[in-house]
């Protein structure tokens, strides 16, 4: 469980820390604006998601078990997030956030590490486009621009009441999200290791403010962000407490666990190295303890800023360290700015998130796969945007674990002929 920054600081040179600056810097720029709609999204406000970024960000990059992986709010956890606070409160989720961190360390102790691959890939890829779904669905209100007082949790009923408010539908937030969404997808092709994200969300606000439209902006929604970070704060909790918020724990470091080790695999494949599993995990136990004491949100690897490092030119940890003390800085000093963001460019961001982590490329070998995967993948999905998170990983496991044992019978009936 040696953190990689152990086996990467001797020998440490020159060029390899202004190749890690250079890429610390970019990734924070692409970090910034997704902590803040990933917060925003999830039910917290924008100053929890920044500073999630910056004190997981770091603690991942220092004691992690990958030399790229970057840390922070990831979209993975907005619908548990959302549901956790709209269940139990703030309070109740940096709770679970924190007894979350003690499970992922406790993982880490019993070198759980490798339990993973026990998780069958359709189930992953279920839940990951249902997830998606929520999310896309979720901005639709603030892209669009619409006044709709409440926007339900539940999929089917958000859709009616957003159908509902379709004449309310404000031109001047399209507009915005519209040139925002095409301005992130255009930086993207020409130019993937810039940092795009920040350009195209900036540009989008600013145009809404120069042309004065009535388009609402995070600091009309929640006000000036504070600088700098909060002081951390701790409060020993009831059992029953506890015991109530068990379940939401277990989720969010199912999710952190399961989408921190994909992206160490996604990072080893780029750079042709090979992650500390149980490192990792003892990173993610830290980090969201850390994050919860300065009441933060959850976090875990982030697959998209980690390949967003990569391409950057990060090699050792100490590039997630210094975006961790990028964003903070920013934070400190120039938080006005980040409050001028507009609603719209945001959700416009958050839309093209989820398009990416559903990976379309990847649906046509999907209808290729046996139909017993394809139904798991479609149950999973199914119940993730329909029903809960919690239940669909549950039935997908275990229907992927009956499936498995199914065919490893069959298997062995079929070589005993």
């Amino acid at each position: 469980m040696k953190p990689q920054i152990l086996s990467t600081l001797p020998g440490y040179g020159g060029r390899a820390l202004v190749s890690d600056l250079a890429a610390g810097f970019t990734v924070a720029m692409v970090a910034i604006p997704l902590s803040i709609a990933i917060a925003i999204a999830s039910g917290g406000t924008p100053a929890q998601g920044l500073v999630t970024a910056v004190v997981a960000g770091f603690l991942i990059s220092a004691l992690g078990g990958s030399r790229v992986q970057i840390g922070g709010p990831t979209g993975a956890f907005i619908v548990v997030v959302h549901g956790v606070i709209a269940a139990h409160g703030y309070d109740g989720l940096l709770l679970a956030t924190a007894m979350a961190g003690v499970i992922l360390l406790a993982a880490a102790l019993l070198r759980a590490g490798r339990l993973i691959a026990y998780v069958p890939e359709p189930v992953i890829n279920g839940f990951t486009i249902g997830i998606a779904v929520i999310i896309a669905t979720s901005q639709l209100k603030d892209a669009l621009g619409m006044s709709l007082a409440e926007v339900p949790a539940e999929f089917l009923p958000k859709l009616a009441a957003l159908w509902e408010a379709r004449d309310t539908l404000g031109p001047e937030a399209l507009a915005i999200a519209a040139l925002t969404g095409g301005l992130i997808v255009a930086l993207r092709r020409l130019a993937p290791s810039f940092p795009g994200l920040i350009v195209a969300v900036g540009l989008g606000s600013g145009v809404a403010l120069l042309l004065d439209w009535p388009v609402e902006t995070i600091a009309d929604r929640f006000g000036a962000l504070p600088a700098g970070l909060p002081v951390p704060h701790f409060e020993v909790p009831a059992l029953s407490k506890v015991v109530e918020m068990l379940p939401s724990a277990v989720l969010i470091a199912f999710l952190a666990a399961i989408e921190s080790l994909l992206s160490a695999m996604v990072a080893d494949r780029m750079i042709r190295d090979s992650h500390r599993p149980n490192a990792e995990l003892m990173a993610q136990g830290a980090a969201n303890i850390g994050s919860a004491l300065f009441g933060g949100l959850p976090a875990t690897g982030a697959i998209a800023r980690t390949a967003t490092n990569v391409r950057a030119g990060g090699r050792t940890p100490v590039a997630g360290m210094v975006h961790a003390l990028v964003v903070l800085a920013i934070l400190s000093f120039a938080a006005p700015l980040a409050g001028m963001l507009a609603m719209p460019a945001l959700a416009a961001l958050l839309i093209l998130t989820a398009w990416n982590m559903s990976e379309p490329h990847l649906w046509r070998g999907y209808l290729a796969l046996p139909r017993s995967e394809l139904l798991l993948l479609l149950v999973t999905l199914v119940l993730t945007v329909l029903a809960d998170l919690a239940v669909a990983i549950a039935v997908g496991v275990a229907l992927g674990l009956l499936l498995r044992g199914a065919t490893r019978v069959r298997s062995r009936r079929i070589r005993h002929r």
